[in-house]
């Protein structure tokens, strides 16, 4: 099977300190999993993922599909961790665009054997709307993943390429369609590829998931890029948009939105009051939680995740699937 996802070679290499960023720690993303704790030190749960460290292993990031069936098992069973096959993804995406467009079928047409055909022509918008809206509809994947609702480069339950991108049902890569149609100038097509990202947003519990999400996600826009531009990107480009990629997407417990397992550890450990007491136990102390924040790039500032998400609206007539991927995030709606 072709290498999915490749953290030694570039440009993913060279991006590795930007793509391990946490925006709201102002440090690494942790492991979040003890899958990698054999190895020693620097791969707890709590420890952040280090660039040189990863590097030295960067065999070990890889899609699900490419692990063992041990490891899957084991995953399956301690996070919940299970396959999204693409088809999957398509039928609740589609449900979504139903819900925006009024109508069905609008990027492709589903058959009973879960193969999809692409419709070919131009997509046609509704009265009052128009591709620009849909490219800054904002969308949410909830426990992404490697984020198979938001890109679609490959099938993440056979590990199969999804090519030529036209074929592809993600999200982002609807998006990324819609600008492709209705740009016609460089400098236009890369305003509107930006703000498809601006538009995307996705969080993960597990480091090494999340950091599969965010390479997904950047490798997309250069496949899309080259398709276009039969070029490409450049280096401080591809700085720009990652730098995208790691607000919109981050590291959170979705039940207490928060970094997980409390805030990372410290390079300078700093005397607590837990520390006069050595009879208190590790899981009696209880750890500094780190809320979330993301970005706004309409109004460019950057506020906690729990503010906007007090304000969700649940509109009762979406199909449950759907409600799960677009309409839990109607507070990103602006």
């Amino acid at each position: 099977m072709e290498k999915l996802i490749d953290i030694g070679s570039d440009p993913v290499a060279s991006l590795l300190n930007l793509l391990l960023a946490d925006k709201s720690t102002k440090k690494n993303i942790i492991w979040a999993t003890d899958t990698y704790e054999e190895l020693g030190h620097g791969f707890a749960d709590k420890e952040q993922i280090d660039e040189k460290l990863l590097l030295q292993y960067a065999d070990i990031i890889k899609p699900r599909i490419q692990k063992s069936q041990e490891e899957q098992a084991a995953r399956t069973r301690k996070k919940a961790e299970v396959f999204t096959p693409a088809w999957l993804c398509n039928l609740m995406n589609n449900y979504c665009d139903e819900d925006w467009f009024g109508r069905k079928d609008v990027f492709n047409v589903m058959a009973e054997d879960h193969t999809w055909t692409v419709n070919e022509d131009p997509i046609v918008f509704p009265e009052r709307k128009t591709w620009k809206h849909y490219v800054d509809s904002r969308r949410l994947e909830i426990t992404c993943g490697e984020a198979p609702y938001l890109v679609s480069r490959y099938d993440v339950s056979t590990g199969e390429l999804i090519v030529p991108p036209k074929r592809r049902i993600g999200q982002l890569d609807r998006k990324l369609r819609i600008v492709n149609e209705n740009t016609f100038d460089y400098d236009e097509w890369l305003k509107w590829a930006i703000r498809a990202y601006e538009a995307t947003y996705g969080y993960e519990y597990q480091g090494d998931n999340l950091l599969i999400a965010r390479v997904n996600l950047l490798l997309t826009f250069i496949d899309y890029f080259r398709e276009r531009w039969e070029c490409d990107p450049d280096v401080k480009l591809l700085r720009r948009v990652a730098n995208k990629i790691v607000w919109n997407t981050w590291q959170m417990d979705g039940l207490k939105d928060t970094v997980p397992l409390g805030k990372p550890y410290e390079e300078f450990h700093q005397m607590s009051l837990f520390d006069m007491f050595p009879g208190m136990s590790e899981e009696e102390q209880e750890p500094e939680l780190a809320p979330c924040r993301i970005y706004n790039w309409r109004r460019g500032n950057s506020l906690l995740f729990r503010s906007f998400k007090s304000r969700v609206l649940i509109a009762a007539k979406v199909s449950p699937f759907a409600f799960a991927l677009s309409d839990l995030t109607a507070f990103l709606i602006i």
